[in-house]
């Protein structure tokens, strides 16, 4: 809930509810919503649970809206709802995950090529996703199912039908969501489990940046030899996630991290279309064009962070704390340095 501080003589001592909405208030769809939370799902919303979407729901079909992947090959399943829906949601959804409880691997690779509209074995995709030492046997995978329902924290029929069925034993949760209007400005406030835990975006962070090395090899040149750290087409948002004082690091595709730089002051920079950059100050080696990369390997920022990163986006989240990313980049430093 957001509540606006009122004050008397310069002393907050009230606090006031600010009223708000949901999806349906503005007349927008369901599908709005999904596509809003297929988006984020990893970046933003979820940025310390690491989740590998696999499957959105097809018009007209029986499904969930979004399936996804953990680490441990255990299906997530997002029902979402715009406003007030009832416990017959909960009954929905609760079918659905009945019915991918059921689905073999060959169903879900299925599900999952149709998704990336490419030919990509799921189980490699899983492993390189989270960086495994072995991809997971197949039986491995939707061994356990989890249902996540999101949606209006208004909603208190669907709020209660989640909690009876939570307390029978099933794997499910509630997440609500709601929008403010201040200003004329729309607001959306999300609640990610367990304790809502975001970075404040104002705190100096960590982030682990793609060198768009599957796209286009010579990316990283274009950032190494300009001191940018950049993003292209569809994936050029990311860079929005990155402020000044937070340190870079620059993760290049099957090799590991390959520098580090701090994002300099000054506003994000668009030269065309299809790019957004920041510009840095790097604080490691770089490596050279025409030279071989030294690199970190993966394997060791884990070990040196303590943390699974969520290698297939363009920002590996978890994000990293002041005293976290400090510490990987002087770790960082030193390694290239003795590699050179």
């Amino acid at each position: 809930m957001l509540y606006r501080l009122r004050s008397t003589d310069g002393k907050f001592d009230r606090l006031e509810p600010v009223a708000f909405k949901d999806f349906s208030s503005f007349g927008n769809l369901e599908k709005d919503l999904e596509e809003l939370i297929a988006a984020s799902i990893l970046d933003v919303l979820f940025e310390d649970a690491s989740l590998m979407p696999i499957f959105q729901e097809r018009q007209y079909q029986a499904e969930a809206d979004i399936y996804a992947l953990n680490e441990n090959g255990e299906l997530i399943i997002f029902e979402l709802k715009r406003g007030a829906a009832g416990e017959d949601a909960v009954h929905q959804a609760l079918r659905y995950a009945q019915d991918a409880g059921q689905w073999t691997f060959s169903t879900l690779q299925n599900k999952y090529n149709q998704y990336i509209n490419s030919s990509t074995d799921l189980s490699l995709a899983h492993k390189e996703a989270f960086n495994l030492e072995h991809p997971l046997d197949a039986k491995e995978i939707n061994k356990k199912q989890h249902l996540i329902i999101i949606g209006s924290a208004a909603d208190d029929s669907l709020i209660n039908a989640v909690d009876y069925w939570k307390h029978q034993g099933i794997s499910i949760d509630f997440l609500p969501y709601r929008i403010y209007e201040i200003n004329g400005e729309k607001y959306f406030e999300f609640f990610a489990l367990p304790y809502d835990r975001h970075k404040n975006p104002s705190d100096v962070k960590g982030v682990l940046f793609d060198t768009n090395r599957s796209w286009d090899e010579e990316s990283i040149w274009y950032m190494m030899e300009n001191n940018r750290v950049a993003a292209f087409g569809d994936a050029k948002r990311f860079v929005e996630y990155v402020y000044p004082g937070d340190i870079v690091f620059f993760s290049h595709k099957w090799t590991g991290i390959v520098a580090a730089g701090r994002v300099k002051k000054g506003s994000i920079k668009a030269p065309d279309d299809e790019t957004l950059y920041r510009d840095v100050e790097f604080i490691t080696p770089i490596p050279r064009k025409g030279q071989a990369i030294k690199a970190m390997p993966f394997g060791k920022v884990s070990e040196i962070t303590g943390k699974s990163f969520f290698w297939a986006r363009t920002i590996k989240v978890p994000y990293l704390s002041k005293d976290e990313a400090d510490n990987l980049a002087k770790e960082l430093k030193a390694y290239l340095e003795k590699s050179t």
